[in-house]
């Protein structure tokens, strides 16, 4: 028997409170994270994969488990497969008029539509704005809502390797605009558009309507990290990996380049 996932956890906390779209938004957001296994008609080709799709109702559904165990229960059997991340996926899939047939037989069981898959690679889609700002004062976070908090612990969690830590804390700039800002400390090199990315959909996914945060990216030896420790509230991003793999750069995971359909 499969243990718990986060995916059925987030699924049944959503279909516990039907009304409550936090709770919704928290069921996609632990979608786009999930590394699914898409069930295919033949075997994958170096770019090209061709999904087995699920007739419902005249609409067509990909097969999707977020566990290789519940695919081959599903299958009565092996089967093959591809690992894409849930946000790959849904670059994958949007615009195609196909939706998500996830964990079809297993408690978490939902059929995602294709609008709805459509949504959600948009709102991934979705890239942070660049601006250059200096930082004239910095205190500890206000007013901030827990579910923001609760957002960026748990998607921080699955950053790893991508930098040592991260603080959170109420920043003033030169000029007088008053935000807040997640500093992240050491970050990989080229890990800085995942990390905003990843802080834009906690922000996102949180359910906080308007709600702006900033982020930036410094050196442990930059004497400004000695005034984010002090202020800030600490994240401690995980820094191990799975050998041989870098992080969202598993064959399938990185929705900047996802396989084509056959």
């Amino acid at each position: 028997m499969t243990e718990e996932t986060p995916l059925d956890a987030a699924h049944a906390a959503m279909q516990a409170a039907p009304e409550d779209d936090a709770l919704r938004l928290r069921f996609y957001e632990r979608l786009a994270d999930s590394e699914l296994f898409l069930a295919l008609d033949s075997d994958p080709g170096a770019e090209e994969i061709a999904p087995t799709l699920f007739p419902v109702e005249g609409a067509q559904f990909a097969l999707v488990f977020d566990r290789e165990e519940r695919l081959a229960d599903f299958a009565e059997g092996e089967a093959p497969y591809a690992v894409l991340s849930g946000r790959g996926l849904a670059a994958m899939l949007a615009g195609q008029g196909v939706g998500l047939a996830v964990n079809p037989g297993a408690a978490s069981a939902i059929l995602i539509p294709a609008a709805a898959v459509d949504w959600l690679a948009g709102t991934l889609a979705e890239a942070p704005r660049e601006v250059e700002e200096v930082p004239e004062e910095l205190t500890a976070p206000a007013g901030l809502p827990e579910a923001l908090i609760a957002a960026l612990d748990t998607k921080l969690a699955t950053a790893r390797g991508l930098a040592a830590f991260a603080y959170l804390c109420g920043v003033t700039y030169a000029g007088g605009r008053r935000s807040h800002l997640l500093a992240f400390i050491d970050p990989r090199p080229g890990a800085e558009p995942a990390l905003a990315r990843a802080a834009g959909e906690a922000l996102t996914f949180s359910g906080i309507e308007a709600g702006v945060m900033d982020v930036g990216f410094f050196r442990a030896a930059d004497p400004v990290a000695a005034r984010l420790a002090k202020a800030g509230l600490r994240f401690d991003l995980p820094d191990t990996e799975r050998p041989g793999q870098q992080p969202g750069r598993a064959p399938g995971m990185d929705p900047e380049t996802p396989p084509r359909l056959r």
